[in-house]
Parts: C-alpha cells; sequence; structure tokens
C-alpha cells in the first residue's frame, strides 16, 4: 500500500488548529528558507512572494471558472481540473528554464499556465474560440507550445520524453525535460520501459508524481503494489518524497536535486504527496464525505488564507476578477479556425 499519509497541515505542536481564520500562530515571514528545508513533512506555510500567490491564484480562480462554464454548458468535452495541487507546477516554476522541455498530462492547465501565464489563450483553447493555443483542436488535455507538450494519454508521456531528453543531450547539455505524471499513471507498462531507459542512458529526466491518492475513481490502494519509491529503486533511480505543501519550502528543497538533474544527468523521481479537492473531472468523484474533508483540509487555499489573511485578501479578489474578464472576452470571441500549426 502506498504510503499518503501525512500530518494534518496548518497545526502547531500542541495540535491547535489554524485553518479556521485565525492566523497560524506557527507561521514564519522567512520567504527564503534554506535549502536544506525538510520537504517530506508538512510544517506551517510561510509568507509567499507575491508573483508566487497571483500565480497559485490564477490556476485556482482559472480552473474554478471552468466547472462553472461547465456547469452552465458553455463547455464541450471533459476538463480534469488541478484544484489543491496548484503548488505543485508553482514550486518547480523557477526551477525550469525555458530551454528545458515539459511534458503534462490530462490535469495538466496549471502546469501550463505556470510555464507560459497565458489563461487567454488556454481558455481559448478550450472553449475553441479566436486566440486559441492550438486553433482549438487540442482542448483542454492537449496542447504542444513551444517545448510543452501535453496529453491525455496515459504513459504516453514518459517514452516521449526519454526521447526528447537524449536529444537535448547531443543539442543542448545542461538542459533537462521535466515530465508530469499522476499516480495511476504507474500502472502503464511504458512507465518501466522509458525508467530502464532514462537511467542506463543518463537521461536528465525529472519525473514529478502528483499523487493525489485516487486514479480517477480508484484509490491507489486498490490499484498499486508497492511504493512508488520502491518502483523508482528498482531502476537505481533516485527518489524525493514530498508531503509539505509550502511553496518555499518545496522550492528551496528541490532545487539542488533538479540541479544534480540537470549538471549530472542523474534521473530523479519526485513524488508529491497532494489532495485532489475537486472531482476527476466535473462530477464524477467517488470518495467519500470524510475523504473530501480530509482533502480540504490539506488545501493550500484555505490554508494559506488563515495563515497570512491580509496578503491572501490583496490578491484573490483582484485575480479572480480578472479570470472573469477573461472569460467575458473569451466567450465573445468567433470560433477559433485551424491554422496549421499550434502557437
Amino acid at each position: 500500500m502506498t504510503d499518503v499519509s501525512v500530518e494534518t497541515p496548518g497545526t502547531n505542536t500542541n495540535g491547535d488548529a489554524s485553518a479556521d481564520g485565525n492566523e497560524n500562530p506557527d507561521a514564519t515571514t522567512d520567504a527564503n528558507p534554506d535549502a536544506n528545508a525538510d520537504v517530506t513533512a508538512i510544517g506551517p506555510l510561510t509568507e509567499l512572494a507575491d508573483d508566487d500567490l497571483e500565480l497559485l491564484l490564477l490556476i485556482r480562480h482559472f480552473e474554478r471558472k471552468l466547472l462553472d462554464l461547465f456547469g452552465q454548458g458553455e463547455l464541450n468535452g471533459t476538463t480534469h481540473t488541478c484544484l489543491g495541487q496548484e503548488y505543485v507546477p508553482v514550486s518547480l516554476r523557477p526551477l525550469l528554464e525555458d530551454r528545458d522541455f515539459v511534458f503534462s498530462n490530462h490535469r495538466g492547465h496549471g502546469h501550463y499556465l505556470s510555464r507560459f501565464r497565458d489563461p487567454a489563450g488556454l481558455l481559448a483553447e478550450i472553449m475553441g474560440r479566436e486566440g486559441a493555443v492550438c486553433s482549438g483542436v487540442g482542448g483542454s488535455q492537449h496542447i504542444l507550445r513551444d517545448r510543452y507538450l501535453s496529453t491525455g494519454v496515459q504513459g504516453q508521456s514518459l517514452p516521449v520524453a526519454v526521447g526528447a531528453g537524449l536529444h537535448q543531450l547531443r543539442t543542448d547539455p545542461g538542459s533537462l525535460v521535466c515530465a508530469f505524471i499522476g499516480d495511476g499513471t504507474w500502472g502503464e507498462g511504458a512507465v518501466y520501459e522509458a525508467l530502464n531507459m532514462a537511467q542506463l542512458w543518463r537521461v536528465p529526466l525529472l519525473v514529478a508524481v502528483e499523487h493525489n491518492g485516487i486514479a480517477q475513481s480508484t484509490p491507489a490502494e486498490a490499484n498499486m503494489a508497492g511504493t512508488i519509491e520502491g518502483r523508482a529503486a528498482a531502476f537505481g533511480i533516485r527518489y524525493q518524497r514530498v508531503a509539505s505543501l509550502d511553496v518555499n519550502a518545496v522550492r528551496a528543497g528541490l532545487a539542488p536535486l533538479v540541479r544534480e538533474v540537470r549538471e549530472q544527468r542523474s534521473p530523479l523521481v519526485v513524488e508529491f504527496v497532494t489532495h485532489r479537492i475537486g472531482p476527476h473531472s466535473k462530477g464524477d468523484d467517488t470518495r467519500t464525505r470524510e475523504q473530501l474533508a480530509h482533502a480540504r483540509e490539506h488545501d493550500w487555499y484555505r490554508l494559506y488564507g488563515a495563515a497570512f489573511p491580509e496578503h491572501f485578501e490583496s490578491w484573490d479578489g483582484k485575480v479572480r476578477a480578472e479570470v472573469d474578464e477573461i472569460a467575458r472576452d473569451v466567450a465573445g470571441r468567433p470560433p477559433a479556425v485551424w491554422s496549421g500549426s499550434c502557437a
């Protein structure tokens, strides 16, 4: 059984809850924790830089707006929001360079927005409107832009990522390839072929595993034998577990490891113990009331709002309004026309 147990977030050593709207007494304002920050356990959140908070809120309100639009019948197809997991790509954002390849999956809106900060282009893509990243033919899951590719096919990205990494070794030494996958993707055989080649050929591959404990509607303990750590170890690949929700701590803790991927061509698997706040897609959530409450207890959005209310409130309403305005603008555009290429 995969260990996804975590400590109760936002609690001090006395077990006093801090997510009830009161300021977290353990929270610090240190936005630059040392590089040895412990990322294996949940600790108090630290105050974020404006840029990070704005991006986190942009992803949060973008995802909420998508669910609203689906509820109003304004969108077709499907979508998979990353509500609750926004801090993962935001933490990694400055650790990745423009020359790096990023491979995303079906739950990739946060990955894309962290990479490009282009909510209008992504929403136009999903709505099939003018200004769409891929002329509206990719939709929510299949985006190609520069060195960024997302796909809804589970396990497909890792073999392609290893191939891209080999190309990078020959043409741009020092760059890396980052692939975001979920816990359910570990059921695909292609994952293991890719890991074998990555380690054998010393490909600079960073595998960011967003382990939210449930693969669509199947709990991890019902479909995964052993652990992700054990599976990485089988190939001699380095592994790091991240339970922290704090962007500053996660970033500081992973920075030296990501640098080793880049400079030493040493593959790395990072397992983020994260929590999916929303449904798998739109209304297909099979979790119990208790499981949903547990996920919400680990929601960075609520916890940060409680720990730093003034900072949170100074940005939350502003970013929500910006997303609303973007949605109005995109909805009023004419349909996208295929141009023969993506952005």
